[in-house]
């Protein structure tokens, strides 16, 4: 039995990309083809790959992650409806093997919500208002900054002057396991000596 070590999820201050599309599905996400594999490693490479790449495989220079500005960006930016379509898990894996560690949205597909936070991807859920200003502060200045505080559950803009922090809603027990950089396995494995103690009182 094996835990994957997973970098804790506390505060995060990061340049992001935006994605300037509704209803982004799961194949969209990560298509079809690359779903052959149970392994993790590399399918960050294949992450939208129809869109980031040319038919030829060359890199499509008017994708928003392939831009020079979108190097080193560890927050995505999209529409609503983030994620929808089919329950494949690979989807954050491969944005997280991109090397994303939250998205921003007005809203998610609930079944890709549940799998983003079980692997390290913190969906950042705002309302329009808000997702307005962070759109708009982005196309002001392609070096803006966003930091995410998990512990506070608040997003904010950095540097934006009376621009306050706004507060996202989170799972309780998902937020625990994000903190510690545990999945659910690793939860309950750091609990055994209390499931130890328990078994013990209950033969």
């Amino acid at each position: 039995m094996t835990v994957e070590a997973r970098t804790p999820f506390t505060t995060l201050e990061s340049t992001y990309v935006v994605l300037p599309a509704d209803n982004v599905d799961t194949d969209q996400i990560i298509p079809a083809r690359f779903l052959k594999v149970t392994d993790k490693r590399g399918l960050g490479t294949s992450v939208f790959a129809d869109w980031r790449l040319r038919p030829d495989g060359t890199p499509n220079p008017d994708f928003p992650l392939n831009r020079p500005d979108a190097a080193g960006a560890h927050v995505l930016v999209a529409g609503v409806n983030f994620g929808c379509g089919s329950s494949r898990e690979h989807a954050p894996w491969a944005l997280v093997g991109w090397g994303l560690r939250a998205i921003v949205a007005p809203s998610f597909a609930d079944i890709f919500k549940q799998n983003a936070m079980k692997n390290g991807l913190l969906p950042v859920e705002v309302d329009p208002e808000v997702h307005a200003r962070i759109v708009e502060a982005r196309h002001a200045d392609p070096k803006a900054r966003l930091t995410i505080d998990l512990h506070t559950q608040t997003v904010g803009i950095v540097g934006i002057a009376g621009g306050q922090s706004t507060r996202f809603e989170i799972d309780p027990f998902a937020k625990e396991c994000l903190l510690n950089g545990v999945d659910e396995l690793g939860y309950l494995l750091d609990r055994a000596a209390d499931i130890e103690r328990y078994e013990a009182k209950h033969p």
